[in-house]
């Protein structure tokens, strides 16, 4: 039996020259990173102070359906025992309303508590990486202030004079 023998194709490996970075590049990437990062902090506190709006108003939203959760609770009692003492078909329609208005309540301050912990969850990670971003900025600019110092001019010694020590 013949094997067949595999033709190896004799490809050439080319090597790659390595592109070199010019220095106005490199200010370039630099200068365009340094206003992302500033772009980056400003954005972030608009963001912030709107979330931080959002979760105000869903507070005072929360109470004010917490409140109103615990008047009905409270109507609901006094109607049960008016209920118990005298059924009424009034009174049994105004416990059926009560109770209606109880679970709407229930069904809205859960709706608000939920989006209430997910603001106060994206609020937290905003105010961390706004941290962060502040103190980036201000360690570079100090390290630009540094860096941007004029070279002090050093004067020149004096060569000694040399004394001819003759006694």
């Amino acid at each position: 039996k013949k094997v067949a023998k595999k033709k190896t194709s004799a490809k050439k490996k080319v090597s790659k020259k390595k592109t070199v970075v010019k220095s106005a590049s490199v200010e370039n990437m630099i200068s365009s990173a340094l206003d992302n990062l500033a772009d980056a902090l400003s954005h972030g506190t608009s963001a912030a102070d709107l979330r931080a709006s959002a979760t105000k108003k869903l507070h005072t939203m929360s109470s004010r359906l917490r409140k109103r959760k615990a008047a009905l609770m409270k109507r609901k009692k006094t109607t049960a025992a008016k209920l118990k003492a005298s059924p009424t078909a009034e009174l049994r329609k105004l416990m059926r309303d009560i109770e209606k208005d109880i679970n709407s309540v229930t069904r809205d301050l859960t709706k608000t508590l939920n989006e209430k912990a997910s603001h106060a969850a994206e609020l937290a990670g905003l105010k961390e990486h706004l941290k962060k971003a502040g103190i980036y900025l201000k360690h570079i600019e100090k390290a630009d202030k540094v860096l941007n110092k004029p070279k002090k001019k050093r004067k020149k010694k004096r060569a000694k004079k040399k004394t001819s020590a003759t006694a």
